[in-house]
């Protein structure tokens, strides 16, 4: 969506997904150390509103004081911008919440169904159900809002969009707010299915996002789902079948390979993605 609108690869968008991560760590386990009482769906509310509240301001100051100043400049100072501003945000992260990883309390039992002989647990169909309308809500905003409107006006030219009287500093910085407040869900999202937190979390998703926006179509919405499933599914296949057969038990731990191999041959044979479009610089 941010690269959409101004052709920025934000790389530090998976720090703030670490961000939303560990501020609803603290907020949900303090929350419980207080034995509030509260039934776990709204300790979990609670934390997730502080993500939100937390990875929504610290987007809107970046892009504010990080971005905006270099909207203009060549490419490269943008980008070398969010490398930088991606390690601030790991180094403050780790002052605050330190070196060691962080264990997310157990709020529920673990049940596991089985569908079609594959196993799945409750938290990873309330992880695909919650994914799924959030999803459904970001398109909606996107194609059938006026809000939306503004935000592709923008992204299709933005000097002809200010002309008919869009504030494009203001689309730019919603398309940032809204960003981080999904980075913060998926921040909860992530910590919940794997129980642990840590202040380098967001490196590896922020590359893993890249590389499914890449994928499926960098720009295209529709595209960076299809590519998160995508990806999803070569680094399953991969580590359980490729992976175990190469390396024995140890295939699980290369599924960042495959991942990045994907990648590389998307790069190689289909620059614009599945979904995306060749097209031609701007005059």
């Amino acid at each position: 969506m941010v690269y959409g609108i101004i052709g920025l690869i934000n790389f530090a968008h998976g720090d703030v997904v670490m961000v939303g991560a560990l501020t609803a760590f603290s907020v949900i386990t303090g929350l419980l150390a207080a034995g509030s009482g509260m039934p776990v769906a709204v300790v979990m509310g609670i934390g997730l509103a502080a993500a939100v509240l937390v990875c929504t301001t610290l987007a809107f100051s970046i892009e504010r004081v990080a971005y905006r100043p270099l909207r203009r400049a060549a490419r490269l100072a943008p980008l070398i911008t969010a490398i930088g501003m991606s390690i601030v945000l790991q180094n403050t992260a780790m002052m605050i919440w330190g070196r060691n990883y962080l264990r997310f309390p157990e709020l529920w039992e673990t049940r596991r169904f089985v569908v079609a002989g594959a196993s799945i647990t409750g938290i990873q169909i309330v992880i695909v159900l919650v994914a799924l309308g959030f999803m459904a809500l970001l398109l909606l905003m996107v194609h059938k809002t006026k809000l939306g409107t503004a935000m592709r006006a923008t992204a299709q030219n933005p000097e002809v969009a200010g002309l008919m009287g869009i504030n494009i500093n203001t689309a730019i910085s919603i398309a940032f707010v809204v960003g981080a407040a999904l980075a913060a869900v998926a921040g909860l999202m992530v910590m919940s299915y794997y129980q642990v937190a840590h202040y380098h979390m967001g490196f590896m998703l922020g590359l893993k996002a890249f590389t499914a926006a890449v994928l499926g179509g960098i720009g295209n919405l529709g595209g960076a789902m299809l590519g998160g499933l995508l990806l999803g599914v070569v680094e399953a296949l991969g580590a359980g079948y490729i992976g175990d057969l190469t390396f024995g038990f140890l295939g699980s731990h290369y599924q960042d390979v495959f991942a990045f191999f994907v990648l590389i041959l998307v790069l190689i044979f289909r620059p614009s993605g599945l979904l995306g479009e060749r097209v031609g610089d701007r005059a």
